[in-house]
């Protein structure tokens, strides 16, 4: 490989890790929250789905990017809050509950996005990133520079959130009620309503990841849209010990993995392509086995979680 195509792949590689892994953001910044309240949500790979089939439609039916976008986010936070209600009840399981919504999510949104499948919508405009860090690059290298325009909407999210959660008064009763409900309790803070609504919060700034789906990149709606980022998202913030900014650096590492392959073969590197699609799900499972030891996995974890008992 020459060093312009060398050059070529690094740039791919950069703007693609921005495009692909904006979705991992959102969603790994919405599983944050969620799991510093004490609650896992597996259900966020239906709210995933979800809100990317919502926003489209909405996007479709108004003609306006930004509506579809926020209905995106309202629909997440709406699957999010019925996953935070059951798991408020007695004797109710997490996981189970979790993988329960996320069936719903999936279902509902396969369901009422038939329609929706062949349409085009508005799609969220792309910043010129390219033209302003490398305007003597060529068309290719500075296109592939263009940004998702939510990008740094999440990238001031999660400095809010690191910020909000160490600083405020809300981040202190999440972080007590995640870390020991009965001290909560004790200090006459409700539980049940606080992870409530990190739980609704989650969901909302995981369904402006859906909308990065099928608004931007791939922007679409099918029923394949997802591929599971939604279950990847709740490994990476566990890679990340349940701090936002590091979610940022992990999600901008996943979405570079994700890249590799269309970068590569933009150069002319064919040869195990789908192999090279496969490096996500890869990184993944050796992220699981890194963690498997209880001294690391434990390190940050919010100890209601239950990974601690």
């Amino acid at each position: 490989m020459t060093g312009s195509a060398f050059l070529d792949v690094l740039i791919a590689v950069l703007g693609g890790a921005i495009r692909v892994g904006t979705p991992f953001l959102f969603v790994s910044l919405g599983e944050c929250i969620t799991e510093k309240a004490g609650r896992i949500n597996l259900g966020l790979e239906g709210v995933l789905v979800f809100s990317a089939m919502a926003g489209f439609g909405a996007s479709y039916l108004t003609g306006v990017w930004w509506m579809g976008v926020l209905a995106a986010g309202c629909s997440g936070a709406l699957i999010a809050l019925l996953h935070g209600l059951v798991c408020s009840l007695p004797r109710v399981n997490d996981i189970a509950a979790g993988i329960a919504i996320m069936g719903l999510g999936a279902g509902l949104a396969f369901y009422l996005g038939k329609p929706l499948i062949q349409p085009q919508a508005p799609q969220i405009p792309s910043l010129p990133l390219g033209a302003w860090l490398a305007p003597q690059a060529g068309g290719g290298a500075a296109s592939a520079l263009n940004i998702n325009l939510l990008f740094p909407l999440g990238v001031l999210l999660a400095i809010v959130l690191a910020w909000g959660l160490a600083n405020t008064a809300w981040g202190l009763k999440v972080r007590m009620v995640g870390d020991s409900a009965d001290a909560a309790r004790a200090l006459g803070t409700s539980v049940n309503g606080v992870r409530i609504a990190a739980t609704t919060a989650g969901g909302f700034i995981a369904g402006l990841g859906g909308a990065s789906l099928s608004l931007y990149y791939p922007g679409s709606w099918n029923e394949g849209l997802s591929s599971g980022q939604g279950l990847i998202a709740v490994a990476l913030v566990i890679f990340a010990r349940w701090q936002p900014m590091r979610c940022l650096w992990a999600a901008l590492l996943f979405g570079g993995a994700g890249a590799l392959g269309p970068a590569l073969q933009s150069v002319g590197v064919t040869g195990g392509y789908y192999l090279f699609n496969a490096v996500p799900y890869v990184l993944t499972l050796a992220i699981l086995v890194w963690t498997c030891s209880p001294r690391r996995s434990l390190a940050g974890a919010p100890q209601e979680l239950g990974v601690m008992r």
